[in-house]
């Protein structure tokens, strides 16, 4: 898909990678129109591009992203391009997890991006083209301690975006799914920081990731795993994965010390 004019509506648009991704599709020539729950800070992205729209709005119900989605339809004139890129994280053993919490992330990280797509896809679909990108993450194929909720969530995303460009195949509408390793943004709390330091855990700056978002939209692709060796450990998990069972085990049990808040 070539970027220029096409008018994209972003979700997590105020946030550490959504901020940059913003920047780079109004470098190339896209009608934004941004998405965040922090209004203060979308405005200021907004306001530091061209052609770009601020939409604030809570992504954590049905009713909240079908306002949402109207606005943005009203905004821009219609949608090329949805990328779902809002999500909430948490690091915490599961026994201490709160059940609104795990709501919290169910549907922000899951739910919202089905409902966006539910709104939009109507409109898409009358179109001659047009490209849905979730952004999901290595931990959607990859189940990690301690990110058990977050985890689930992302292991959904992925199902829905491989039925649902199954179910698109013969229509203008591709789906794309983009799965990074961990990212430095403000999303990861001084525990994860931590854990990550003490067990050896890659991070990826937010502009590398941002690239290769940008790079897998323009050249249509299907999905994309980023990151080595996670990338190969995706592949070596959903064929046998008791064998990373074994070699994540002394990692986990660090991790949970962090997880506890014992370090």
């Amino acid at each position: 898909m070539d970027i220029s004019d096409k008018r994209v509506v972003l979700t997590g648009a105020a946030g550490g990678m959504g901020s940059i991704l913003a920047a780079e599709l109004a470098r190339r020539g896209a009608k934004l129109a941004l998405v965040d729950a922090n209004g203060q800070a979308l405005e200021k992205v907004a306001a530091s591009l061209v052609d770009a729209h601020s939409v604030t709005g809570d992504l954590s119900s049905a009713s909240g992203c079908q306002s949402v989605a109207r606005q943005c339809s009203e905004l821009l004139g219609g949608i090329d391009l949805l990328i779902n890129l809002a999500g909430v994280n948490s690091f915490a053993a599961f026994e201490d997890e709160s059940a609104e919490k795990i709501e919290l992330m169910m549907h922000v990280n899951l739910l919202a991006p089905m409902w966006l797509c539910r709104a939009f896809l109507p409109t898409m679909l009358d179109q001659s083209s047009a490209r849905i990108v979730n952004v999901g993450s290595i931990f959607g194929s990859i189940g990690f301690a301690y990110f058990t909720t977050y985890s689930a969530t992302k292991f959904g995303l992925r199902g829905f975006s491989e039925a649902l460009r199954r179910e698109l195949a013969d229509s203008g509408v591709g789906v794309t799914y983009v799965a990074p390793r961990a990212v430095k943004t403000a999303m990861n709390s001084d525990a994860v920081n931590r854990m990550g330091a003490a067990t050896g855990m890659n991070m990826d700056e937010p502009q590398a990731v941002v690239e290769k978002i940008i790079a897998a939209i323009e050249s249509d692709r299907k999905d994309v795993y980023l990151g080595f060796p996670e990338s190969l450990f995706v592949r070596i998990n959903a064929i046998l994965p008791r064998i990373v069972d074994g070699s994540v085990a002394a990692k986990n049990r660090i991790a949970r010390q962090f997880a506890k808040g014992e370090k």
